[in-house]
């Protein structure tokens, strides 16, 4: 029997070799945050902030502008309103009583249509009031002051536009050149003048519903009666007759076929 002092001992497993410390680090340092993909939004952006201040920088101007342009625009309505203002002021005055001494307490009056036009026409040119006022409101105002020649060339002007300023430009045109041409002593230039206006009134107003056609045909009649041609004078009243049932102007017109021995 062998001795038991010669039997192999049984070795022990061996333990795990522990981790070395890195070297300065102490053991209780918390791990630092990771960024995925190795950079910060912040660091993605600082290539681009040139880019992006410049862009800001840029809206910032246009919005500037825009809202200078909207200020500057309002602004300039607002004046042209104030001119406009002042002018109406004076021309919509009520004339003065015939011998009727002025109030000095009140705004000035005016002994007729021809001074208060005249006033209205200063004023304009006072306050810079040409664009506010229009052509059409003071080719009448200057009709009214009997300034006739620059009344037609005013209201030319406005005679191509559509809608109701030129409807009301293109009848003030034909009142303006008949009452040119019933002041003509030579019968050509009276006749000629005569023939203006009716084509004025003509053009007028050429749609059968649109605004003061019957008005248009009234006219039209006045001159043709004016001219002798009675019979196309008549239709012309008739037919405005019948458009213009329930306004003023069937009065005129059953006075106008009266005069023709139509009523």
């Amino acid at each position: 029997m062998a001795d038991k002092k010669d039997e192999p001992k049984a070795s022990k497993p061996a333990e795990p070799a522990k981790p070395a410390k890195p070297a300065g680090k102490k053991a209780d340092e918390p791990p630092k945050v990771q960024h995925i993909g190795g950079e910060s939004i912040v660091d993605r952006l600082l290539p681009h902030m040139k880019k992006i201040i410049t862009a800001i920088i840029v809206t910032a101007v246009l919005l500037s502008i825009y809202f200078a342009y909207r200020w500057w625009d309002e602004r300039k309505e607002i004046q042209q309103t104030e001119k406009l203002t002042a002018v109406l002021d004076i021309g919509t005055r009520p004339l003065a009583p015939p011998g009727e001494k002025p109030d000095p307490k009140a705004p000035p009056s005016y002994a007729n249509e021809k001074e208060r036009a005249q006033a209205a026409l200063d004023a304009i040119a006072k306050n810079d009031a040409e664009s506010a006022a229009g052509h059409v409101y003071r080719g009448a105002l200057l009709m009214d002051a009997g300034k006739l020649d620059e009344a037609i060339a005013e209201l030319r002007k406005a005679a191509p536009k559509d809608g109701i300023d030129g409807v009301m430009a293109r009848e003030n045109l034909g009142i303006a050149l008949e009452t040119k041409a019933t002041a003509e002593k030579d019968p050509g230039a009276r006749q000629k003048g005569l023939e203006e206006a009716l084509q004025a009134f003509v053009e007028m107003q050429r749609d059968p519903v649109g605004p003061r056609y019957a008005y248009a045909l009234y006219h039209q009649g006045r001159i043709q009666q004016t001219l002798g041609k009675k019979a196309e004078a008549k239709a012309l009243y008739e037919k405005a007759k019948e458009l213009g049932t329930g306004t003023e102007l069937v009065g005129l017109i059953e006075q106008r076929l009266a005069s023709l021995g139509a009523s």
